[in-house]
């Protein structure tokens, strides 16, 4: 028998507050990296799911004329990442050579401010957005004048905080690479004994592709396969955009993903779509919580761009998509 999870319009607000956290225990750290210069592997063809080579610009540089809020799906572009790509490039010589990148990968979370320390821009200040596994990159949007200055190469320090947060009131709920700062924002709320989260799509868990198998679940993301075109249409999954919160269902992030009925994971959209099969737009996981404890609210202002005041105004978003059904 399937059982919906429950998905509403607009939030409940009648004595809706917001839930605690253990935000004063948090440690704030800074981590950096260089602006890296896009990648090229062997072949720039790339194949696709339907047999097609396509010469397209993908991952790693400054994306210049796409930011947070604009389309993820429909681009002339592959893993494209429409803000400024963050790697470390140094070496360790204690534990693995690339310590320091895994480490800005870990200790980053969506929503934490960053600023760059070298260059033309130097002192200017974004926000970082995402985190795109196998490339290893963290991604953060810096405003149009300010991503004509930067130069690869560049480096960028974060005020990396978010790492062990908890709900204390929600012990079975896991909470991952999510600043205290967009939580604050976000609109999370709870109402008799439930946490409300905005999102703007609900997504079948069958369509989940790359990153699936990985065994953690905090040093990137995991794609949406767009190659079924009636679910694509079912859950308006051709509207998605950079910055979209959304809940993937049933999804269990906490030990690297995998299908778990009876669980939620809500995340945020960091790169475009790819048409090179078990490839898609790219989530990184934020919330992962039992279905019991949650309400998924339908708010098509639930971007990144317009949660953290980073745009006016983002793309517009299909409407009448369907929350998936267990």
């Amino acid at each position: 028998m399937d059982v919906p999870l429950p998905f509403v319009m607009e939030p409940a607000t009648r004595a809706a507050t917001s839930p605690r956290t253990n935000e004063s225990r948090l440690v704030e750290s800074a981590v950096a990296g260089q602006v890296s210069h896009p990648i090229v592997y062997a072949s720039p063809y790339r194949v696709g799911r339907d047999g097609v080579l396509r010469l397209l610009p993908g991952t790693g540089g400054i994306v210049l004329n796409r930011r947070v809020g604009d389309p993820a799906v429909g681009l002339a572009a592959d893993h494209m990442e429409a803000g400024v790509s963050l790697h470390n490039n140094g070496r360790e010589v204690v534990g693995p050579r690339n310590g320091p990148n895994q480490a800005l990968m870990f200790y980053a979370c969506v929503g934490n401010r960053a600023r760059v320390t070298s260059g033309p821009a130097e002192g200017a200040e974004g926000t970082v957005v995402g985190k795109h596994g196998g490339i290893n990159h963290v991604i953060v949007d810096f405003p149009p004048h300010v991503k004509r200055r930067l130069v690869i190469g560049d480096r960028v320090q974060l005020d990396a905080y978010g790492q062990g947060l908890e709900l204390p009131d929600f012990p079975d709920v896991r909470v991952q690479n999510l600043s205290p700062r967009l939580l604050r924002r976000w609109g999370v709320r709870t109402v008799r004994g439930r946490l409300l989260i905005p999102v703007t799509h609900t997504v079948p868990a069958e369509v989940m592709g790359s990153g699936m198998g990985r065994s953690e679940g905090v040093l990137g993301d995991l794609d949406i396969q767009l190659s079924d075109a009636g679910l694509v249409r079912r859950f308006r999954l051709g509207s998605l955009r950079l910055g979209d919160l959304v809940a993937v269902c049933p999804l269990d992030y906490r030990y690297g993903p995998s299908r778990r009925p009876g669980t939620v994971t809500v995340g945020v959209v960091v790169h475009s779509d790819s048409k090179v099969a078990g490839h898609g737009p790219g989530m990184t996981p934020l919330l992962i919580a039992p279905a019991s404890c949650v309400r998924l609210v339908c708010q098509p202002r639930a971007n990144l761009a317009l949660v953290l005041g980073l745009r006016r105004s983002v793309a517009a978003r299909a409407r009448g998509a369907r929350a998936y059904r267990f």
